[in-house]
């Protein structure tokens, strides 16, 4: 057992567990296959059926004719049973026309009721003479035996269910020999009664046969059995009594194999059969020529080539006589016709078969392909993957049809088509499952980076180099002071490592949480985007929200840490974050080289948001935004305008806003003040009127939450007071240029 554990553990390290999977499913499959269940022979009925359907047996002749007691004969003759004399009539018009033999599809198992002793002693009123010469009489039944004597008859029987009487040893029997390894008995469809004629047309029959029919479970005739046990008797079919009657065959021998049966022989030919004595029929279309009436035939008015040489089965085709029987040519097939296609495809040498050792081809196949696909399968791509799959689909229905139409075997294809179908999926499966468990590695590993919408959006596609144009909202975020902070930890780096993971983990949340892309992480520094690579209607609104929430955890933070300092009696020095926000058109998209690729955002709107970010600390307010991210959320946000700039390296100037708050903060009186105070501000200092300008800043220090634009009005008092020594150009529109980035 540990040995067998050992093998199994270093065959799935070498070859992988899918195909150590498969290589079960092949033995499950012919364990399946061994024991054949009513679902796969089902299967492989119906595949032999289309076959057929595909391409019947082509009559070249017609040896064999059908007296039909048809509804025509029913109407003109009355109801069956007929009397038997004039079943003598209709045989001695069949000989007298030249048919070589005679076979019954009914039996005549009681006394014809009409015989002159019944009728003498049923009908009433008749004197005693006359009763007297009617039992003088000659019986029907005899008449009957007569027409047979002269002719060559066979006469049908029929296998029953129940048992029947004591069978009369003294009647006839064919002969049966067995010529094999096995015993042909124990192989046979066994039928404990036996319904056979009256014995006085038993004992001049030329032959007896059963024309028992068994049908599959489907209801369907495929297969006839050539040889039966009944009652304790082998026997044959009524077909093959026949082909035995008119060969002069004295015995039939039966070929056998560890097997079963294989065939049996009679002179001049061998029929070969299933395991259980069955001939696979080999049907072709219903052919109404071979039919002549019954009734016809006794007013002998059938042209005389459709009786001379051929062998007749006397048969019915009448609803009401209950033998219509369903095969996968036709749904409404006479039985008597089935037995004449026995007849035509055993002469014609058209027979089909599935010889005993189908079964081995069939595992065999199921092996072979098997193997191919569990070795190559899982070294193929996709494509390759779907070819190979058609191509074994190919070969096997490709070979089972050619062994049909070239050599009329019947060899399964459906096994190893389910087999190998079986261990194809499973391995497509376990690949499957490969690449989910991997692309869950991947999106584990990149989501660290990147915003969960673009790693369920990661692939092959997506990681080619190149990009596409959209309208972006960039954001760069800037710790202030971290060189400061840096320096504090210079004995102990591992701790400000932890410091910085501290604090971008919270900021990247917020960012992902809003929709946002994590671009790039430089030092203490984010950049990040929206609208990319999902879309989003709101990414203005987003970005700016993302941004007053990051201000809102670092604040947490700082209270964390600061109390932390004060725990551990060391500095603390807060972390104070500087955002910048812009809107416009770039190009995003997977850019770098073959070896490393980024997916990241190029264009004017990126180097304007960087400069935002920079100039954050100048104008005092950790939020500044463009003109176009402002214009979209000012419904949204207290948004306060804070210069109209030019920044190094731009051409066209931009007004810049300072996100001061979310709505609630637009309605507060505070901001409402020094908004009007701002704005006053900016109109006094872009008409040049610098002094109305510095009585605005003055006011505005003056009043409640002065210290929030203490540094907007340091900046613009110097600027004036520099204005007023050194004027502004004629056309000056009030646009400053930034000389720093």
């Amino acid at each position: 057992m540990k040995r067998l554990k050992i093998l199994r553990r270093w065959f799935a390290r070498k070859f992988g567990f899918a195909r150590l999977m498969c290589l079960a499913l092949l033995v499950i499959f012919a364990g399946i296959r061994l024991w054949d269940p009513p679902p796969v022979q089902e299967l492989r009925l119906r595949t032999f059926d289309m076959f057929q359907l595909i391409d019947p047996r082509h009559k070249t002749v017609r040896p064999v004719t059908i007296v039909d007691i048809d509804d025509k004969s029913l109407a003109q003759l009355g109801q069956w049973p007929w009397p038997r004399t004039r079943i003598a009539d209709l045989i001695q018009n069949l000989t007298s026309n030249g048919a070589v033999a005679i076979g019954f599809d009914v039996v005549f198992s009681e006394a014809d009721r009409l015989n002159p002793d019944q009728v003498a002693s049923q009908m009433r009123y008749l004197d005693d003479a006359t009763r007297a010469k009617l039992r003088e009489l000659p019986s029907n039944d005899q008449i009957l035996a007569d027409a047979i004597k002269r002719s060559s008859v066979v006469l049908g029987e029929t296998g029953q269910r129940a048992i029947s009487a004591e069978v009369d040893k003294s009647l006839p029997f064919t002969g049966v020999a067995t010529v094999g390894e096995e015993n042909a008995e124990r192989f046979l469809f066994e039928f404990p009664g036996l319904l056979r004629n009256v014995p006085v047309i038993e004992k001049v029959a030329a032959g007896r046969g059963l024309f028992t029919i068994r049908p599959e479970r489907d209801g369907l005739i495929r297969r006839v059995p050539m040889i039966m046990r009944a009652q304790g008797n082998i026997m044959p079919s009524l077909s093959l009594e026949i082909l035995r009657v008119v060969t002069g065959t004295p015995t039939l021998l039966v070929r056998t194999d560890k097997t079963g049966v294989k065939a049996i022989r009679i002179k001049g030919m061998e029929i070969p059969t299933d395991r259980n004595g069955q001939l696979w029929v080999h049907y072709a279309r219903q052919d109404p020529s071979i039919y002549v009436s019954a009734a016809d035939v006794l007013d002998n008015t059938v042209p005389p080539d459709k009786i001379a040489g051929k062998l007749v089965l006397v048969g019915t085709s009448a609803v009401g006589l209950n033998d219509i029987k369903t095969t996968p040519v036709s749904s409404t097939m006479p039985g008597v016709e089935i037995h004449a296609q026995v007849l035509e495809s055993v002469l014609s040498r058209a027979v089909i078969s599935q010889p005993n050792y189908a079964l081995g081809v069939e595992l065999i196949a199921a092996l072979i392909i098997g193997l191919l696909v569990i070795i190559f399968t899982p070294n193929l791509g996709p494509v390759r993957l779907v070819l190979a799959g058609a191509t074994f689909a190919a070969i096997l229905i490709g070979v089972s049809w050619f062994y049909y139409s070239q050599y009329r075997y019947l060899i399964d294809f459906t096994y190893p088509l389910l087999s190998t179908t079986a261990i194809y999926l499973t391995l497509i499966f376990a690949s499957f499952v490969r690449e989910q468990r991997q692309r869950k590695e991947i999106r584990g590993m990149f989501a660290q980076y990147l915003s969960p919408e673009l790693v369920e959006q990661l692939t092959p596609e997506k990681l080619k180099l190149g990009g596409e144009e959209r309208e972006l909202t960039i954001m760069f975020s800037d710790v202030r002071g971290f060189t400061t902070i840096s320096e504090s930890y210079k004995h102990d780096p591992q701790g400000l490592i932890a410091l910085m993971n501290r604090f971008l983990t919270p900021l990247t949340d917020v960012i992902t949480a809003r929709k946002g892309c994590i671009d790039k992480y430089m030092g203490d520094a984010i950049m990040a985007f929206w609208n990319a690579p999902v879309d989003d209607a709101q990414h203005e609104i987003n970005a700016c929200e993302a941004a007053i929430q990051m201000l809102e955890r670092i604040d947490v933070v700082n209270r964390e840490r600061e109390q932390e300092a004060a725990d551990g009696g060391h500095v603390y020095i807060p972390l104070n974050v500087g955002i910048g926000l812009n809107t416009g058109t770039g190009v995003v998209g997977n850019m770098g080289s073959d070896l490393r690729k980024n997916y990241t955002a190029l264009g004017d709107c990126v180097n304007l948001a960087s400069r935002l970010e920079g100039q954050t600390k100048e104008y005092g307010f950790p939020i500044i935004v463009g003109s176009s991210t402002a214009l979209a959320a000012k419904d949204k946000f207290a948004i306060l305008e804070l210069d109209f700039i030019m920044v190094k390296g731009k051409t066209e100037p931009e007004v810049i806003y300072a996100i001061a708050g979310r709505e609630d903060v637009v309605h507060s009186g505070p901001f409402q003040r020094l908004r009007n105070i701002t704005i006053e501000m900016l109109g006094c200092y872009r008409s040049r009127d610098w002094q109305g300008a510095l009585d605005a800043i003055e006011r505005g220090r003056r009043s409640e939450d002065a210290d929030t634009l203490a540094k907007l009005f340091g900046l613009y008092e110097a600027r004036i007071k520099d204005f007023q020594i050194n004027p502004p150009p004629e056309g000056w529109t009030g646009a400053y240029a930034l000389l720093t980035k």
